[in-house]
């Protein structure tokens, strides 16, 4: 079995419990590959910066990190120069031969710069913003990915991806994610966070909406706010993709495959 895992990269994110769960499912023959967010420490490393964070809401509601050249370069330093660091060196005291990579190396992540990105301010005009370093996904080296699983390595990868140009861009890891489970046709994505879930209220941990089919995914995008959003995107586009099932929640990696938490699938499936 291959399992592509998300570890989120907002504050909460039980990190510690799903690397030694990682590491059991590593351990009893599967095959995963890793990817994470960053977007605490990036916001922390910003502040202590001095650099100011600036969010973008787009006309559609999404809203994503605007990521200037500066940005690019604390997100950089967080994501590939600290969290994926650790993550390796936390999979490798757990015994797994865990390798980072960042979506850069080996053309990994393919993507292409968003020329133009649609702002939405306050006062709800639309503006445009050129001079953002972020991409959409097009291409996975699965091939090199399939390397490393066969030799026993466990990838980690940080969500920076290699423009058509060779430039260096920040790519959300939960498509990222959905990508890589699509070109390795992976048995499922997991995506874990700091919430239980998919919840009819935000605000309400105890309305979670706990199976999901396939062809009824877009009647439940309206639940979906803030982060939420991106994930259920991810979901949608590794479905769309060929995998057979999705998994977000939070705390404990086999319990959320195992159906805690919100599960999108074509059929039910249980580990």
């Amino acid at each position: 079995m291959t399992l592509v895992v998300k570890i989120g990269g907002g504050a909460g994110v039980a990190t510690i419990s799903i690397v030694g769960e990682i590491a059991r499912c590593v351990a009893d023959g599967q095959r995963i590959v890793l990817l994470h967010g960053g977007s605490a420490l990036t916001n922390t490393l910003c502040e202590r910066l001095g650099h100011a964070v600036r969010m973008i809401s787009s006309p559609n509601g999404m809203v994503s990190r605007y990521t200037d050249a500066e940005t690019l370069h604390i997100y950089a330093m967080a994501v590939a120069g600290q969290i994926n660091t650790e993550l390796v060196a936390l999979l490798q005291q757990q015994g797994v031969n865990a390798l980072g990579l960042a979506g850069v190396d080996g053309r990994l992540l393919l993507a292409r710069r968003k020329s133009v990105v649609r702002s939405v301010t306050p006062e709800g005009r639309v503006q445009l913003v050129r001079d953002d370093y972020t991409g959409q996904i097009e291409h996975v080296n699965a091939t090199l990915l399939r390397l490393l699983l066969d030799a026993g390595y466990t990838p980690v990868i940080a969500p920076l991806a290699l423009s058509l140009e060779g430039e260096r861009l920040n790519v959300d890891g939960d498509r990222a994610a959905a990508a890589v489970a699509v070109a390795l046709h992976g048995d499922a994505l997991v995506i874990m966070t700091n919430v239980p879930g998919l919840l009819r209220d935000p605000d309400d941990g105890t309305t979670l909406i706990e199976n999901i089919p396939a062809d009824q995914f877009t009647d439940y995008l309206g639940y979906a706010q803030g982060r939420m959003h991106k994930k259920l995107l991810g979901a949608q586009e590794a479905l769309q993709g060929g995998v057979p099932r999705v998994c977000i929640g939070s705390t404990s990696l086999l319990a959320v495959l195992n159906g805690e938490g919100t599960t999108i699938a074509r059929e039910r499936m249980l580990i």
